[in-house]
C-alpha cells in the first residue's frame, strides 16, 4: 500500500469516529476545534483534537498552516527533551473537496492525572504530607527546565495544564508532573525569555500558594539557573 493512501485511511479512520465532546468546537482562527475522548480497540481511552479551517500563520508559513501541526511539533520535541506530555497516537492533516484544512491529533489519557488547579480544590493540602507536595514541584520544576532550556515556550501555563499524579501512600507516594495543551507553544530564540513568560503567566493562574511557588522557584533554580531572578 502506497505511504499516501495509508496516511489518508488513517485520517479517514480516526475522522469517522465519534465520542464525546470533552471540549465543545469552539470558533476561531478562522475554523472550529475541538476535543472528543474515545476509546481504541483495547479500551484505551483515547482524546482526539478535531479541527477545520483552524490555521496559524508565521514567516515560515505565510499562507497557514494547521495549528495541530505546531503541537505536533512541541510533542514530539518535548518527548525527546524528557518533559512529560501524553503520549501520541495519531497526527495527519488533509484537504477537504472545498480545499479546507482538516486536521487530528490523537493522544492516549493521562491515567490517574488530573490536573493542578483540580488537585488542591479536592483537597491536597490536607490529603498529602508536605513531602509529597515537594516532590510535585519539584518534578514541575525539572520539567518546565528542560521545557525553556529546550527554547521552548508552552504559551498557555495555567494550573489547568499541569497535570499531577501521586502513587502509593503516605510519605513515600511517588509523584509525576505532565504538561498539556501544547497548541501555543512555540520556540524562542532565547530560553530566558521562554521562561520568564511561562513563570509569570503560571503564578497568576494557577492554584499555587506563597510558600509553595517559592518551593517550586527553588527547585526551578537548581535545575536551570538565575533565570528566576525578579520572579519571586
Amino acid at each position: 500500500m502506497a505511504v499516501a493512501e495509508k496516511e489518508s485511511r488513517q485520517f479517514d479512520y480516526y475522522w469517522q469516529q465519534q465520542g464525546e465532546w470533552v471540549e465543545e468546537p469552539n470558533q476561531r482562527r478562522g475554523g472550529e476545534s475541538g476535543v472528543q475522548r474515545l476509546y481504541d480497540e483495547r479500551g484505551q481511552m483515547l482524546y482526539a483534537k478535531r479541527q477545520v479551517g483552524h490555521i496559524y500563520r508565521s514567516l515560515l508559513h505565510p499562507f497557514g498552516r494547521p495549528t495541530v501541526l505546531r503541537e505536533l511539533d512541541a510533542l514530539n520535541s518535548f518527548t525527546q527533551l524528557g518533559v512529560r506530555v501524553p503520549r501520541l497516537v495519531y497526527a495527519g492533516t488533509e484537504r477537504s473537496a472545498d480545499n479546507q484544512w482538516r486536521a487530528l491529533l490523537v493522544s492516549e489519557s493521562l491515567d490517574g492525572f488530573v490536573d493542578l488547579d483540580t488537585w488542591h480544590a479536592e483537597g491536597a493540602e490536607t490529603r498529602y504530607p508536605e513531602v509529597v507536595h515537594e516532590r510535585m514541584l519539584k518534578d514541575l520544576a525539572d520539567n518546565l527546565a528542560r521545557m525553556h532550556l529546550g527554547h521552548w515556550q508552552h504559551g498557555c501555563l495555567y494550573g489547568k495544564h499541569v497535570f499531577v499524579k501521586v502513587s502509593g501512600e503516605g510519605e513515600q507516594a511517588r509523584v509525576e508532573v505532565a504538561l498539556l495543551d501544547l497548541e501555543k507553544c512555540r520556540r524562542r530564540f532565547s530560553c530566558q525569555r521562554a521562561a520568564s513568560n511561562d513563570l509569570r503567566q503560571l503564578r497568576r493562574h494557577s492554584s499555587l500558594s506563597e510558600a509553595h511557588w517559592k518551593t517550586l522557584l527553588y527547585f526551578y533554580h537548581m535545575a536551570f539557573g538565575s533565570v528566576v531572578k525578579g520572579l519571586e
